[in-house]
């Protein structure tokens, strides 16, 4: 795909005033991003831990792919990693190209519907089973359009979140 729009979406822009690190020419980075769902149509989101960039901003969970890694390998790694999950039948979702001030980023979106553990917050790390309209606040821009597509599935009407004043996206 193309990192002009992923899957057809627009480019997000994170926080389009500040300088962006590494100039016009920085790598992609590619994220495996896990949208969990409970037999109660509840998925789940989680704070970002301390001493990383957006910190206390609520995602979905997931993280970075290492060399050689499939987004379906990365993100059974990062939840046990993180949540002390073990996940079953990932499959690739949705794409969302985001530009954020520190990188730019790929998100692999990929539902997840059945996992093993209970969930272990191993990174002081917070979560919530939420359903929309999510009332955990500030959403990271990464996690809007997920919040967006789910509204369309689910056949939502209105906000699917709370907008923050302390970090906006612009789309192009």
């Amino acid at each position: 795909m193309s990192d002009t729009a992923s899957a057809g979406q627009p480019l997000l822009v994170a926080d389009a005033h500040l300088l962006r690190e590494g100039g016009q020419d920085r790598a992609t980075v590619d994220v495996a991003v896990g949208i969990l769902i409970n037999a109660e149509q509840e998925f789940l989101l989680t704070s970002r831990p301390s001493g990383k960039v957006y910190e206390g901003y609520w995602e979905f969970p997931g993280g970075k792919l290492e060399a050689g890694e499939t987004v379906a390998q990365a993100l059974s790694r990062e939840l046990e990693e993180e949540l002390g999950l073990k996940i079953e039948d990932v499959h690739l979702w949705r794409q969302q190209l985001v530009d954020y001030p520190h990188a730019l980023v790929r998100l692999n979106f990929c539902k997840v519907h059945s996992w093993q553990g209970h969930l272990e917050m191993r990174e002081g790390q917070q979560f919530a089973w939420q359903n929309l309209p999510v009332e955990v606040v500030p959403v990271l821009p990464g996690t809007v359009p997920v919040l967006a597509w789910l509204a369309e599935e689910r056949s939502f009407v209105g906000a699917t979140h709370q907008a923050s004043a302390q970090s906006g996206f612009t789309e192009v």
